[in-house]
């Protein structure tokens, strides 16, 4: 099965200082994306995987397939991580100087295009100096992902003709 996609749902990548945001065709590779966060001052990396399951609202799920106005989402995905940055303060236990970030990098990879049961289609990775930014910041980046990037899921089902697959769009 050969799947054309709208010229407006391409690859893109943008860097936030040491963050960065990318949408891709390709496979995600999670090491790869924990690396790219990895910092000697960072004391806690979180990550987040958000994979293709294979059953939704008992239904049997085949696949899901990811487009994008790419040209916006990568704009919005810059701008998620660029609030991440300047709202997630440090914890009151752990003060620090003005010059030590809560948040050191990071990483934002949205799969576009079929995905198939198992494998990832989001991965988010916060590296921090502590454990609770790191949290924070992971969650906070997944939920605005989910809310506000111009991604759009279609629904694949066992038992389905594919043209009745159903277009979503990212919501939390």
């Amino acid at each position: 099965m050969t799947t054309s996609y709208p010229s407006t749902s391409v690859e893109a990548r943008e860097e936030v200082g040491k963050s960065v945001c990318v949408l891709s065709y390709k496979p995600l590779k999670i090491d790869e994306i924990i690396k790219s966060v990895s910092d000697d001052g960072a004391g806690a990396t979180a990550l987040f995987i958000g994979t293709t399951r294979n059953s939704y609202q008992g239904k049997v799920v085949t696949r899901l397939e990811y487009q994008a106005y790419s040209k916006l989402a990568i704009k919005t995905m810059r701008d998620i991580i660029r609030t991440a940055h300047q709202s997630v303060i440090r914890s009151a236990h752990h003060p620090a100087p003005a010059t030590v970030p809560s948040i050191i990098s990071c990483a934002v990879h949205h799969r576009l295009g079929a995905v198939p049961v198992g494998e990832p289609s989001i991965v988010v990775a916060v590296s921090s100096p502590h454990r609770k930014e790191a949290f924070v910041a992971c969650e906070q980046i997944v939920e605005e992902v989910k809310q506000k990037v111009q991604i759009w899921k279609r629904e694949y089902y066992e038992g389905e003709k594919e043209e009745e697959a159903e277009w979503k769009a990212n919501s939390s």
